[in-house]
């Protein structure tokens, strides 16, 4: 096994997928870092998930979250995007399916939930949280680069889905969510 480390971002910069070189502050390097860090971040909420089919599911995510971190890593003007690195209709369709399939399940909201309950609901609330941060960042980037509709919806529908499965848990384990009291601001 070769070393880890190259020394060739030791300037402040680093390669995009192609090797076009750019600073390691450009927005699309903070785009798909943001969905490295939401990425990690899923992989320590499913070791507080016991549900095997929304560890199936958070696997996929997994996966299609890499896929659009390949996607964001390339610049399309430069290199041609790989078909591997899109995001398809078909994703955004299958997570909207697990969406309304947990939603199902949950009483009809009344009032604003706030982060936390149990350990796996918090850790839902904390990875929603950064995905809403990357569709910040992909927007960003997106003022100065074409970013294909489907990245963009698909990371919008994951915040979403992450919410559902935070209250999903929190009231797994719980039986109720904490819920916002306007009276005490």
């Amino acid at each position: 096994m070769g070393k880890i480390y190259t020394g060739t971002g030791d300037k402040g910069e680093t390669s995009l997928v192609g090797g076009q070189r750019v600073s390691k502050a450009h927005r699309r390097i903070e785009s798909y870092g943001t969905i490295d860090e939401l990425n990690s971040f899923i992989g320590l909420l499913m070791t507080a998930i016991d549900d095997a089919e929304d560890l199936d599911f958070l696997m996929f995510i997994q996966h299609k979250l890499f896929t659009v971190g390949s996607y964001l890593a390339t610049d399309p003007n430069t290199t041609a995007i790989r078909v591997q690195s899109q995001v398809s209709a078909e994703n955004i369709v299958r997570v909207e399916q697990e969406i309304d399939r947990i939603n199902e399940g949950l009483p009809r909201m009344k009032h604003f939930v706030l982060p936390g309950g149990c350990r796996s609901a918090s850790l839902a609330h904390v990875c929603r949280t950064v995905c809403r941060r990357a569709e910040r960042r992909i927007y960003s980037l997106a003022e100065e680069s074409e970013v294909e509709e489907n990245v963009l919806v698909f990371i919008n529908r994951l915040s979403d889905y992450l919410f559902v499965l935070a209250r999903k848990e929190c009231l797994r384990h719980n039986g109720k969510e904490i819920l916002w009291d306007y009276t005490c601001s």
